[in-house]
């Protein structure tokens, strides 16, 4: 399985249209390659680099997207796709572009394809939550990393 974006190469740099310093809308994803068999994708976008002054786990949801229906070729730019959305560590449920307080930072969408269907409240369940439910259930996952830097 693989996702991809016509906007940035993998660990290239996130175009700033997508950013907190942009319009702060998704950048388009494409998908590949899911696996026969797939009931659902799930998508995560995280930043692994926050600062531990700013967060003690260094960690920051961006985005949470489950049950999106495993024909989906991608989503398009700026589109909520099919699915259900959850919180971001912010506490909204939507997508939040990259916004790094420091530094160049690191973002990861990550794709799963799941061989069941997710039951979770989305004004509650946390990416833990989400992980938590999912396990046993993947039949394969994918990862584009791209970087953002507010001061290039």
């Amino acid at each position: 399985m693989k996702i991809t974006s016509p906007v940035f190469e993998p660990e290239g740099l996130i175009p700033a249209k997508y950013s907190c310093d942009g319009s702060n809308i998704n950048p388009p994803l494409q998908f590949s390659d899911v696996p026969e068999g797939a009931k659902t994708l799930i998508l995560v976008m995280e930043d692994p680099d926050v600062p531990k002054n700013v967060r003690p786990d260094g960690m920051f949801n961006h985005w949470l997207v489950w049950n999106i229906p495993p024909q989906a070729s991608g989503i398009e730019e700026g589109i909520v796709p099919p699915g259900v959305e959850g919180k971001s560590t912010q506490g909204s449920r939507q997508y939040i572009g990259p916004c790094p307080p420091d530094r160049e930072h690191r973002y990861f969408f990550k794709l799963y394809a799941l061989d069941t269907e997710l039951e979770l409240d989305p004004e509650v369940a946390t990416k833990e939550d989400l992980y938590r439910v999912m396990e046993g259930h993947v039949l394969a996952e994918a990862q584009l990393m791209g970087r953002y830097d507010r001061d290039r």
